[in-house]
């Protein structure tokens, strides 16, 4: 007869059938052979039963572990997944961080762009030979500029700067100095003659300015230039004595005295 092997419940039972049997041996008589062999039959369907049921619960448990395994990957591959995509997530929020600091600082430089660009046109309060006014940062610049022109002994280039300041800035309170520099850039080109309109227009328009003294003695240098003696002559004389206490009536007195 061929042994099977048994898992363990079944080698168990069959052990305990066993001991069962070996301890009845003294009424062994009285079963037929054919009960026996039924009682083994029985036996053996219930051994096989047995193994068969463990057979199967093993199989179901190994079907159940693979489906786990199957869950934990695809559970490992979902969170891989995720964290792929926090990772992007982050990446783009980082992105979106620099995007708005750049932004941010852009619109910091605009706005001092415009500020900036603001106070070229707001007034600023200067002070030129005594004045003091509002003028445009333009005009300003103008000025200073054109001053600029002449200090570097560009007399030409002055000339036309300052002429070119008086017809765009008439009511500017830069015209009187203007019109002074314009008068000697004029006196430097030897245009005597415009220059003495220019002192003259300073005079009419501004008799209390600080470089009018100047400009009456500037006049009379002009007119001696001309070989105007005798207009040179009253013209010092006026200067004495509208501007008697100016550095330039020291000037006109020395004129006057070779003049004679």
């Amino acid at each position: 007869m061929r042994v099977t092997m048994l898992s363990t419940p079944a080698r168990a039972l069959l052990a305990l059938i066993l001991s069962c049997a070996f301890v009845s041996t003294g009424h062994a008589a009285l079963f037929e052979d054919d009960e026996a062999r039924r009682a083994i039959l029985e036996l053996r369907q219930r051994v096989d039963m047995l193994q068969q049921r463990s057979t199967d619960d093993l199989r179901k448990l190994g079907d159940d572990n693979a489906q786990l395994r199957r869950g934990l990957l695809d559970l490992q591959n979902q969170i891989e997944t995720l964290r792929g995509e926090q990772a992007k997530l982050r990446g783009q929020n980082e992105q979106l961080l620099r995007d708005v600091a750049d932004l941010q600082h852009r619109q910091k430089d605009i706005a001092q762009g415009v500020d900036e660009r603001l106070r070229q046109f707001e007034p600023v309060k200067v002070t030129v030979d005594g004045l003091e006014f509002q003028a445009d940062a333009a005009e300003k610049r103008d000025f200073e500029a054109a001053l600029a022109t002449f200090r570097s002994g560009k007399f030409p280039e002055a000339n036309a700067a300052f002429a070119s300041f008086v017809r765009q800035y008439p009511r500017s309170g830069y015209v009187p100095s203007a019109r002074f520099w314009l008068g000697n850039a004029q006196y430097a080109a030897r245009e005597y003659k415009d220059a003495i309109d220019n002192f003259r227009l300073l005079l009419s328009g501004a008799p209390g300015h600080m470089r009018a003294p100047e400009a009456a003695l500037s006049i009379a240098n002009c007119q001696i230039e001309l070989k105007e003696t005798r207009a040179a002559r009253k013209t010092l004389e006026d200067l004495l004595r509208a501007y008697p206490q100016s550095e330039a009536a020291v000037a006109a007195k020395e004129r006057l005295s070779r003049l004679k």
